[in-house]
């Protein structure tokens, strides 16, 4: 990494840059644009395709607060929206009392469900103020416009509302009465299916109760897991501008194609009015993708204030319920073994909560379908339907909550056998995928278990719980597998063109999340059209560009890199033809993404095998984690540079998701009581020790041209598992209900 030459970024406007009709007179160009371009600093030509290990070309610009986030783009005379938000969970609005906030000096307006546009959709991620119903705590019952940011909020604070409200349900029990199984619930919408992910809620192979019967060794355990909340860093937001010629909405979002076609629907107007920018975002894993509120709301402000911008942002607080949140769960795992270790029965039985204004059911027994084989097996899914706001993917959806349970009862029972706990795993490794029978594109989780382990020094562990301590601290070590899947969404688009200048220009209307996308489909490119990286130019982030799937479910690679190299080797095929000669009006090529007759053959899934060392003060319960280590399958590393921040991030994430992370919901009111940074607690730098993160850079066949697999979510999946399993050694106490805080260690 440190022997990289030095780089500098350059901001080109190309094809398809803002142009005037959007930017006011005297904007700088350089910060509207959504090209970049890397350079090597000495002039000389920076190879860098596919596996070079590349800084972040757009990095000098966000180190120096040159990229341009949602809320920051240059607009002329700008007006600011705040929102306002129901202090009931459920009920009807039955006044409001505007009078006050519509003196306020600087007040432009305020919108309510009495006067806002209708729209023409039922979608819950687009759908605000359409009648007098309030379904959850903190939903947009309206907003003020004005000014300035100060006088709507103040503003915002004179606006009266009346309910009737209506008992709350939000008690997520696994023996409720009203359970029922998901029936196509919403989530990747091109993806039809009882789960979030397509696949259906309940499997079956084999008869599990008669397998289940002829185990020599069985467990039966529940765990839960808490509502867990979205923060990325920047917070959701949008500038909004709609005139005669053109609406523009500015904004921070996973991808620019779902929500303009989700917005132009809902305001009745073709999508190719409706331009979404959003070249750089501020984090999101799952929370910029399906809902759209925020462009709602500020198009709606738009429109009620005739010639001006909008701007909006979000809260802190306000984000808790607008922009959605991972859904609790309840979990019963069965697990039966002969007498050899090998498993002959499992079955993972999963209660999750979703909201009565929509059903949103994870794949959270996914991990359970696809980790270990055995004869006879059974899932099953059954949602809950409270009076909360709608959940969302949020990183490691379905299986980072299922293989904290699966991986758990895994360690369990290889302790009850007295087995190694990856010795257990790997007998039970699987030939093919254990429902479908289909053979894995790649699975190389022995290699991920053996190379760990050799790193860990696990064969030096201490197999007995509480038989190591130093200074007051329980010493533990614990270990669990990890896999995510690694998909190809339909739906994306690049073009490729070369000018007579032999410069090389890439557009599709990808996001990049800070995941890297900018570096690493530039390189794609580069390795596809057989050029240095500093003659191609990448455009994404903007809906002029050719569509593109949402940057979510690991997929962005596949899927848009799949299609930039087919547009990149179809343009240099079109050279080859011409005799290698660039015809001087240049040449351009558009290519969908093409189908492949291997999706339909094998499974893909990404693997790691994680490892964890925990500290648990004998006195006190505090749990610190010194050192995590990961090794992961991910096929062929694009950037290891990217690649590592991408592991490390997720496993940083699973350490607070294993000891920080809970939401509290007052029964009460059906309001979450800690909606904010101080009381939602995540992992901060001093709750972070050694984290070491391992690629076997092994290229997988099947998958793509590239040979590469997902690394965005598969670094959380086994994390809190293994801390969990860690802290048991440690301490001898056994927790199944995540986070581990320390009054469930002394109980």
């Amino acid at each position: 990494m440190n022997d990289q030459p030095s780089r500098r970024t350059v901001i080109k406007a190309g094809v398809g840059a803002l142009g005037a009709a959007v930017l006011p007179v005297g904007a700088d160009p350089a910060r509207a644009s959504t090209a970049v371009t890397a350079v090597e600093a000495a002039g000389r030509p920076v190879r860098g395709g596919i596996g070079a290990a590349l800084k972040r070309v757009e990095g000098p610009l966000k180190v120096r607060g040159a990229a341009t986030y949602a809320y920051e783009w240059p607009v002329e005379n700008p007006a600011y929206l705040y929102p306002l938000l129901s202090t009931i969970a459920t009920g009807r609005i039955t006044g409001v009392g505007t009078e006050a906030a519509l003196a306020e000096p600087g007040v432009l307006g305020v919108l309510t469900h009495l006067n806002a546009p209708k729209l023409a959709s039922a979608e819950p991620e687009v759908v605000i103020l359409q009648s007098d119903r309030v379904l959850h705590h903190g939903q947009i019952v309206g907003a003020v416009i004005a000014e300035s940011i100060e006088t709507a909020r103040y503003a915002a604070g004179l606006v009266t509302f009346e309910y009737a409200a209506e008992p709350v349900d939000v008690d997520l029990r696994a023996d409720r009465d009203d359970l029922r199984k998901p029936q196509h619930a919403q989530g990747f919408g091109q993806l039809p299916g009882d789960l979030m992910n397509g696949s259906p809620a309940d499997t079956a192979v084999g008869d599990f109760e008669a397998g289940m019967a002829s185990a020599v060794h069985q467990l039966d355990e529940t765990y839960t897991t808490p509502i867990q909340q979205h923060n990325p860093m920047e917070p959701h937001a949008a500038v909004a501008t709609w005139t005669d010629d053109e609406i523009t909405l500015y904004c921070g979002s996973q991808g620019v194609t779902t929500p303009q076609g989700l917005l132009a629907t809902a305001f009745g107007v073709e999508p190719a009015r409706l331009r979404l920018v959003s070249p750089y975002v501020g984090g999101a894993f799952g929370s910029k993708d399906f809902s759209a509120l925020w462009g709602t709301l500020a198009l709606m402000g738009a429109r009620l204030v005739p010639g001006r911008p909008v701007k909006l942002m979000f809260t802190r607080q306000q984000m808790f319920t607008l922009v959605g949140h991972r859904p609790a769960s309840v979990q019963r795992v069965r697990l039966g073994a002969d007498a050899r270790g090998r498993l002959v029965a499992i079955a993972h039985d999963t209660v999750q909560e979703t909201a009565k204004a929509k059903q949103y059911a994870e794949q959270t027994v996914q991990g359970s379908r696809t980790m270990y084989a055995a004869p006879h097996r059974r899932t099953t899914t059954r949602i809950a339907l409270l009076d909360l706001p709608v959940p969302t993917i949020m990183r490691g959806p379905g299986e980072s909550t299922g293989m904290f349970a699966l991986e758990s009862a895994m360690d369990e029972l290889a302790l009850k056998m007295g087995m190694d706990p990856i010795e257990f795993r790997l007998r039970n490794e699987p030939e093919t995928h254990p429902e479908s029978g289909q053979p894995f594109s790649s699975r190389h989780l022995v290699r991920c278990f053996e190379e760990g382990a050799r790193r860990f020094g696990w064969k030096h562990r201490d197999k007995k719980p509480r038989a190591r301590r130093k200074d007051g601290w329980l010493i533990g070590t614990g270990v669990a597998a990890a896999t995510y899947p690694s998909p190809r969404l339909p739906g994306s688009t690049a073009s490729a063109s070369v000018d007579k200048d032999g410069r090389y220009t890439v557009r599709i209307a990808a996001s990049d999340i800070g995941t890297g996308s900018w570096t690493t489909l530039a390189q794609i490119a580069a390795e596809a059209l057989g050029v240095p990286l500093d003659r191609v130019t990448l455009h994404i982030g903007d809906t002029r560009y050719p569509r593109a799937s949402s940057g979510g479910f690991s997929s962005g690679i596949n899927s848009w890199g799949t299609t930039i190299y087919a547009a990149a080797r179809e343009l240099r095929a079109a050279l080859d033809k011409n005799g290698g000669t660039i015809p001087a009006e240049g040449l351009e090529v558009t290519t969908a993404m093409p189908d492949d007759p291997n999706l339909a053959k094998y499974e893909f899934n990404s693997f790691g095998a994680q490892f964890a060392e925990v500290r648990v003060h004998e006195d006190t319960g505090e749990v610190r984690v010194p050192r995590l280590l990961g090794v992961f399958d991910i096929g062929r590393v694009i950037n290891p540079l990217t690649a590592r921040s991408q592991l490390l991030g997720g496993m940083t994430w699973g350490l607070s998701m294993a000891l920080f992370e809970e939401t509290v919901v007052d029964h009460r009111y059906g309001n979450f009581v800690n909606n904010d940074l101080a009381g939602y607690h995540v992992a901060a730098n001093a709750d972070v020790g050694s984290i070491e993160v391992h690629m076997l850079d092994e290229r997988d066949p099947y998958i793509n041209p590239m040979g590469s697999k997902g690394a965005g979510e598969v670094g959380i999946i086994g994390t809190a598992a293994a801390i969990a399993n860690a802290v048991h050694n440690a301490t001898g106490v056994r927790v199944r209900d995540l986070p581990i805080t320390l009054d469930k260690l002394f109980r």
